[in-house]
């Protein structure tokens, strides 16, 4: 298939194609029409036609869309028919828990390292993975074919390891540190800032209940 400039909000709303994909497989429907996705989903028909124009349409007028094929081929343009080695950088509670989430697996995204600085846990195993000292980090990088690099550390320590990785030959850095990485334009970065999705969820939440207090207050006054 080829490939043309995507805009990133199109690209963000493709994981959740595939899991709407995903739950319909598992219901048993072998095709969909966009206005019936749009309905499951809470997207306009022509957003979702849109999208998918960007890769090709998918879609056959009267007919709708094929659910495995199309389930099928945006695994394809996401990448997750192919297999993913990671390594995990922070073996705390945060790095503990990705790793032990057997849903990645299922994506092809296999955890094949973790390193930490704590001795208390270097040396455990967590789900078949032996926690190895980060001094090791680069040995280990020059013997196993690794595509991407999580990082669950204090975001004191980031920027240091980050340069580690790409020195190292890393090109893709899932980055849970509260920091922005400054890294080469061929490396790819994605943030994940769970204190800021909080507080976005605070926000929403916030404009309804002043919402909610002003609409009582009208049928009160």
């Amino acid at each position: 298939m080829e490939h043309k400039t995507i805009s990133k909000a199109v690209i963000s709303r493709l994981p959740r194609y595939y899991r709407y994909l995903g739950e319909l497989l598992e219901d048993g429907v072998e095709r969909i029409s966009s206005n019936d996705l749009s309905l499951r989903m809470k997207v306009t028909a022509s957003q979702i036609r849109q999208d998918l124009n960007n890769f090709g349409g998918f879609g056959q007028q009267g007919y709708g869309y094929n659910v495995k094929y199309l389930y099928t081929e945006i695994a394809k343009i996401l990448g997750i028919d192919r297999q993913h080695n990671v390594i995990i950088i922070g073996a705390g509670n945060l790095g503990q828990a990705i790793a032990n989430y057997a849903n990645f697996e299922k994506r092809g995204f296999i955890i094949r390292g973790m390193f930490d600085v704590n001795p208390q846990l270097i040396g455990q195993v967590v789900r078949g993975v032996k926690i190895m000292n980060l001094n090791e980090l680069e040995g280990f990088l020059k013997e196993h074919d690794v595509q991407i690099a999580a990082l669950t550390i204090p975001k004191t320590e980031a920027p240091a390891v980050a340069d580690r990785l790409v020195k190292a030959g890393i090109k893709a850095i899932w980055n849970f540190a509260h920091t922005d990485l400054v890294v080469p334009e061929d490396v790819v970065v994605e943030n994940v800032h769970l204190s800021e999705s909080l507080m976005r969820l605070s926000y929403r939440v916030c404009s309804m209940q002043d919402e909610e207090e002003k609409e009582k207050a009208k049928k009160e006054s």
